[in-house]
């Protein structure tokens, strides 16, 4: 109904112009400027309702007008137009040509805001025909300038269509971060037709990357945003996208449904499409676009009949083009056939890939099971190593037995290093390894690092030096433990190849934009260096140079392999520079962004706070069924003079929790009979304030939710940091006494 008013109005703006200019036999700048206006309104209108060709004949009138009165900007506006209506209807070539000129008015006249709608267009363009790198530079251009004019409204689209070029380009984390930004902007500005195209290519993105779950979900909201605006386009490529991922997923029930309902939904696109877009389309209103200029061309002729001659070419003219335009229009038509035909083979193709896919994601599935167990079984023991031998040094042994568990806490502590350095990688090649920025001083913490590596560097009679950017900001945004587990990896490697030499540790900014600078970090020694052969795998998985390199200075192999991941999640680089017998110099560069203040943190003693604490009362009850692991936390408890009770079962525990009022439970996992979470379960039925740790050597991060769903508090991962514990307890312990205290 609203529609109906609006070409109302447009006709009577239209019919009113033309009284008036009857009336004035010379029209006035206002008049034709009103007629140009109301000409490019009627033309969307006919956009609107599918009719191009009508659309673009209104728009080169407008053209005609805005050139007559000069209106410059009127033209840049009405060209680009035009090269959006012929990109829209695949005539690539005349819309190059019509934005090339839009973009020259716009940037004579500076008229910066079209100017940058223009550029949006023609990104769009060259993205169409898969020519992605202009697409970026002009999508990246118009992105620019409407942040410079401040029209946030114009943005979404334009990261819209950066995250398709990068999903094509397979850059799905690129892809991904500009999608959730579209979101944020759509969702902002009520751009709801944009919010549903981005939540759905989002969708595909998050598929692309592993995470199927999060996808159906994407796509999900895409779906409900397009059918409450009814936009029937994008509710269609929400069918489809989820029918993809469903059928990834192995659902094929859902898969089936959601391409029953593409069917159905298609053939009401398909039918205005025809009509409007497909070759056939095309050729209907060509014909009756070239009909109407042959009447125009004979009327000519009955009224000039001086220019007969000029006529008659002119009509022969005409119909040669009908002609080639109609042979133009057949050839797209069994282009389009041949395109279907290819389209089936690849879908034969692709039922392929899927099966072969679902090979690789139950071999992937099969190894990280693995990797669970077998980090489990070794964990579990390992606390037992370590925490004997941390109670034995601390026990006051004879001078004969301290070097002994010297050596033995030093095999505990490398084969903890090896376990997290496996589980590293893992959590790296499934992308779980998540960022956590925060304002840190740069300068301190490489000192930091240096400074607990000087005495391993002086045992090997190294001297290390270290040299900081003089104008360099100290304080910056950012993930300052992986930064220092890059260093730490790079360095202690320098050390450990490295006799009787120097290491030299520099950083400095290599470029800056505003706060936002890249920063180079140089890590160079004098060692024994890397054979070129050497080099290209240096970074990869276990791969050390040689078996007698990894026999004569031990190591896992598997530190290059975590920086190389770890620098790759912060969007840095690293390249190497080595000479055999001369030294290596790896450099690694960062962006990191400089912010004004640093945080100071205060290291606390847990132990002593806990101490200060009324203790007197306080129950813990230990479930685990090692013997050895019962008497190390015990005893680690009754140093802090905290009281305890032991139970070697989860139907023990039950029955004991049931029975007394217990402050914390630490509650094992892995047991005979029902297991630690089962019997969490069970206590959370009747006893839902009581504070339940997980103590597990179980840290896979996929395992997590089981945890939360069974209603632990907090996980405690064996074989654990003593302050971490005591840390843990103190907070339930102070938070418990405050409460009580409050309370009376």
């Amino acid at each position: 109904m609203s529609q109906t008013k609006y070409y109302i109005l447009a006709f009577f703006l239209l019919f009113t112009c033309a009284i008036v200019a009857q009336n004035n036999d010379i029209e006035d700048i206002d008049v034709l400027n009103l007629r140009v206006k109301n000409i490019i309104t009627q033309s969307e209108f006919d956009l609107k309702r599918g009719d191009f060709f009508n659309s673009k004949e209104n728009l080169e009138k407008a053209l005609e007008l805005a050139i007559k009165i000069e209106d410059k900007k009127s033209q840049g506006i009405i060209l680009a137009k035009i090269g959006e209506l012929e990109f829209t209807v695949n005539e690539f070539d005349k819309s190059l040509a019509s934005l090339i000129k839009a973009a020259e008015i716009q940037r004579e006249i500076e008229d910066i805001e079209n100017l940058a709608v223009t550029y949006s267009i023609k990104g769009a363009l060259h993205a169409g025909k898969e020519e992605y790198n202009d697409a970026l530079e002009y999508l990246n251009s118009a992105k620019t300038l409407f942040e410079e004019k401040r029209l946030e409204a114009k943005i979404p689209e334009v990261t819209l269509n950066q995250g398709k070029v990068y999903l094509k380009l397979e850059d799905y984390k690129t892809a991904k971060s500009l999608f959730e930004k579209t979101i944020v902007l759509a969702k902002k500005n009520n751009q709801t037709n944009i919010l549903s195209k981005a939540l759905i290519y989002n969708g595909k993105t998050l598929v692309k990357l592993g995470n199927n779950e999060q996808g159906i979900t994407s796509s999900l909201e895409g779906l409900n945003v397009a059918r409450s605006n009814n936009q029937i386009n994008n509710i269609d490529e929400a069918y489809i996208s989820l029918s993809d991922i469903y059928k990834k997923n192995g659902d094929f029930k859902q898969a089936h449904d959601y391409l029953q309902k593409h069917a159905q939904i298609s053939d009401s696109i398909l039918t205005v499409e025809r009509a409007n877009i497909t070759p056939t389309g095309q050729t209907d209103y060509i014909e009756a676009h070239n009909a109407a200029e042959f009447q125009k061309l004979k009327k000519q002729v009955e009224d000039q009949e001086s220019e007969s001659n000029l006529a008659k070419i002119t009509t022969i003219l005409s119909i040669a083009l009908i002609t080639i335009l109609s042979l133009l229009t057949l050839a797209l038509y069994k282009n389009n056939n041949i395109r279907l035909k290819s389209n089936n083979m690849l879908q034969e193709k692709n039922d392929d890939l899927i099966e072969a896919m679902k090979r690789a994601e139950l071999a992937s599935k099969t190894k990280a099971n693995f990797l669970s167990t077998v980090t489990h079984e070794l964990r579990t023991p390992l606390y037992a190593v370590t925490g004997l031998t941390n109670m034995l040094l601390e026990e006051e042994p004879s001078e004969k037995q301290i070097p002994h568990l010297k050596s033995l806490k030093f095999s505990g502590d490398y084969l903890l290093t090896f376990i997290n350095d496996i589980l590293q990688i893992n959590k790296i090649e499934a992308n779980k390894v998540e960022l956590d920025p925060i304002l840190f001083n740069l300068k301190t913490k490489v000192e930091n690092v240096c400074s607990a590596l000087n005495n391993s560097a002086l045992d090997n009679n190294i001297k290390m030096h270290y040299n900081f950017q003089t104008d360099l900001p100290q304080t910056f945004v950012g993930d300052n433990l992986k930064i220092s587990q890059i260093l730490i990896n790079l360095i202690g490697n320098s050390i450990k190849f490295t006799k009787d030499g120097d290491i030299w540790v520099r950083v400095y900014s290599i470029d800056q934009k505003g706060n936002d600078h890249m920063i180079r970090f140089e890590i160079e020694d004098n060692g024994i260096g890397i054979s070129k052969e050497k080099q290209d795998n240096m970074f990869e998985s276990f791969s050390q140079g040689s078996i007698q390199i990894n026999r004569k200075y031990g190591g896992t192999g598997l530190g290059l392999s975590i920086v190389k991941g770890l620098i790759e999640i912060l969007k840095g680089k690293i390249y190497l520079k080595s000479e055999l017998g001369k030294g290596t110099t790896f450099f690694f560069e960062i962006p990191l962004t400089y912010a004004p203040e640093t945080v100071k943190i205060v290291k606390e003693d847990y132990s002593k706070n806990i101490s200060k604490l009324d203790i007197s009362n306080i129950k813990i009850l230990i479930v685990e069924d090692n013997k050895i692991n019962q008497m190390i936390t015990k005893k680690i408890l009754n140093k802090m003079n905290l009281q305890c009770e032991v139970v070697d079962n989860g139907e023990a525990a039950v029955e004991k929790v049931k029975q007394n009022n217990y402050n914390i439970v630490l509650m094992d996992i892995h047991m005979p009979g029902i297991s630690g979470l089962e019997a969490t379960k069970i206590i959370r039925t009747f006893d839902k304030e009581l504070t339940i740790f997980a103590l597990t050597a179980v840290t896979l991060e996929d395992k997590m939710h089981e945890f939360d769903e069974a209603g632990f508090d907090d996980i405690i991962s064996k074989p654990f940091k003593q302050e971490d514990f005591e840390k843990k307890l103190y907070e339930v312990l102070s938070a418990n006494q405050n409460s009580t205290a409050s309370y009376q």
